[in-house]
């Protein structure tokens, strides 16, 4: 979702990819309006400077870009789930910035390709700055693609949650975990009376094709 437009075409490109570009429900802080996103021509270009284009065409892009957006978009649903936990102090979070860091794994992304045997490994990282009511909190995902599942709604896997920046943010894994585990028997939650709700929220299977 860059905020510095680059519209022309990439060199060696052959054809002409769309310049048009679609927003998201993401909102964006400060702004009173949503994050928007790349277009397809945007996003080729992006490709060719990172050198990462060899295995994509011109006619790959609108593809490319729709799956690019839905996983936007289940992040962000997955984002809000989290931020319920604190709906009474911010009951509208918004999106400030964000930043990709493929090449950094998480504590939590090495652990789990440990404990795969080395299957496991996320295909990017993003961590994303929420303004809760005016404060930042950071949050890490960690993106898997399943290749047994490819073309179906269960080909990405999403791992998003608080960054343990905070006491806070800790204690809220923690309520998730409980919340998730009431959700699995079909319980509510012993300590706080949730009905669950959250934790089936936060289990729900992703939705991107």
């Amino acid at each position: 979702m860059p905020t510095n437009p680059r519209q022309h075409m990439a060199p060696g490109q052959r054809r002409p990819i769309s310049t048009q570009r679609q927003s998201s429900t993401i909102p964006k802080s400060g702004t009173g309006s949503t994050w928007v996103y790349p277009s397809p021509q945007m996003f080729y270009n992006s490709l060719v400077r990172k050198g990462k284009a060899e295995d994509c065409t011109e006619d790959d892009m609108a593809s490319v870009v729709a799956v690019h957006n839905g996983m936007n978009e289940d992040t962000w649903r997955r984002v809000l789930t989290w931020e319920r936990l604190h709906k009474d102090e911010c009951a509208n979070p918004m999106l400030l910035r964000f930043r990709g860091r493929p090449d950094e794994w998480s504590p939590l992304a090495y652990a789990r390709y440990l404990s795969s045997g080395g299957k496991d490994k996320p295909f990017d990282r993003h961590d994303w700055w929420i303004d809760r009511n005016g404060r930042q909190v950071r949050y890490v995902i960690d993106y898997y693609f399943d290749e047994s599942k490819a073309g179906t709604p269960g080909q990405f896997d999403l791992v998003v949650r608080p960054a343990a920046d905070s006491a806070e943010s800790v204690l809220d894994r923690v309520k998730m975990q409980v919340y998730v585990g009431c959700a699995l028997v079909g319980i509510p939650c012993p300590i706080t009376g949730n009905n669950s709700e959250i934790g089936s929220e936060a289990r729900a299977p992703n939705t991107t094709e």
